[in-house]
């Protein structure tokens, strides 16, 4: 898995498929070489085995905040903030509304900010219409269900590792928000950093139940009780809590100390960097191509795992926004 399955014991966060976070990639956009591309994918069809997935629908869950953060100094606090919040899901419909905050007002719990727009329309079926926006810069956005571009041998890693050829995200579904913003709203550095997060309101106050940066960590490199926790906390804290424990878990899998050290600083804080100036790849950013569970698994086994031999999904596209249509044939949501 990538983040999917995030909470703990391979389970949903707030035990409701709608608030897992899947996965983030940032990359440039293919058809506009001077914009940013920012997805963040939720709420999968897939369920890990042997539990069946829930019967929520296949909308984004009501009032929660999607956050997508980006770090422009290297503090590990977020100096952009793209925060989403959405409608209730009637007769089939949803709208989506969409804020943008810098300084302080990006590192607020609540989605604060300038209104880009109220009025995304979240699509459910093969429609990609995106909403243009014109400040604080010419934005794209869309926001819906689409095929899940993650792919991966789940049942491999679940069973020591031993890749079965089979590729257990194919003709599954995700919600997906994609940006592509102008570059230069994301900071004059060429270096950002960029993680995501979703809260729901509880008594009144959002709370964080996921959140991530890179692929296929908290299920793997921490234990069960320590994965709830591990969601709700921040990057800037990330060093401090899991550097110990993280090179822990690299020596046993046969780092020297001080290479599990630099191992584990690979991934903490838990934030995306992505250095425009270079090539992306995975993990200098992330592109919908790359082969993150074949990297996971090398990382936390100092080299020992092969690659699992899968291949992208081929229901990927070079327009906005990317991502293939959702696989109609999956059952309805109850």
């Amino acid at each position: 898995m990538s983040n999917h399955f995030s909470a703990e014991n391979f389970g949903f966060p707030g035990d409701d498929r709608r608030l897992d976070l899947t996965d983030l990639y940032v990359f440039p956009s293919p058809q506009d070489p001077g914009k940013t591309t920012l997805i963040i994918t939720s709420n999968p069809t897939c369920a890990p085995p042997p539990i069946p997935a829930p019967t929520t629908g296949p909308e984004f869950y009501p009032g929660a905040v999607y956050r997508i953060n980006v770090d422009t100094d290297g503090d590990a606090l977020a100096d952009i903030a793209f925060a989403f919040t959405f409608s209730e899901y009637e007769n089939g419909s949803q709208t989506g509304t969409a804020r943008y905050a810098t300084g302080a007002d990006a590192r607020q719990t609540e989605p604060v900010g300038m209104l880009l727009t109220e009025t995304i329309p979240v699509s459910f079926g093969s429609a990609t219409q995106p909403v243009m926006v014109a400040e604080p810069g010419e934005i794209r956005l869309f926001a819906g269900l689409r095929s899940d571009p993650f792919f991966s041998d789940a049942e491999g890693a679940l069973h020591g590792l031993k890749w079965t050829g089979h590729d257990d995200f194919a003709d599954n579904n995700v919600d997906a928000i994609v940006l592509e913003v102008p570059s230069d709203l994301l900071g004059p550095g060429p270096v950002i950093g960029v993680w995501a997060t979703v809260s729901r309101r509880s008594n009144g106050v959002l709370e964080q139940l996921d959140r991530g940066g890179h692929p296929t960590l908290n299920a793997f490199i921490n234990p069960s009780a320590e994965q709830n926790p591990y969601n709700s906390r921040q990057p800037a804290d990330d060093v401090a809590n899991y550097l110990g424990p993280w090179s822990q878990v690299l020596e046993k899998a046969g780092y020297p100390p001080e290479e599990a050290r630099r191992a584990a600083l690979q991934c903490l804080p838990d934030i995306l960097r992505y250095d425009r100036t270079k090539p992306v790849s995975y993990p200098n950013g992330r592109k919908l191509i790359d082969d993150v569970y074949s990297y996971r698994f090398a990382w936390l086994t100092y080299g020992k795992v092969p690659p699992t031999g899968l291949h992208p999904h081929n229901d990927l596209t070079w327009q906005f926004p990317y991502l293939g249509p959702p696989d109609p044939e999956l059952p309805p949501a109850v």
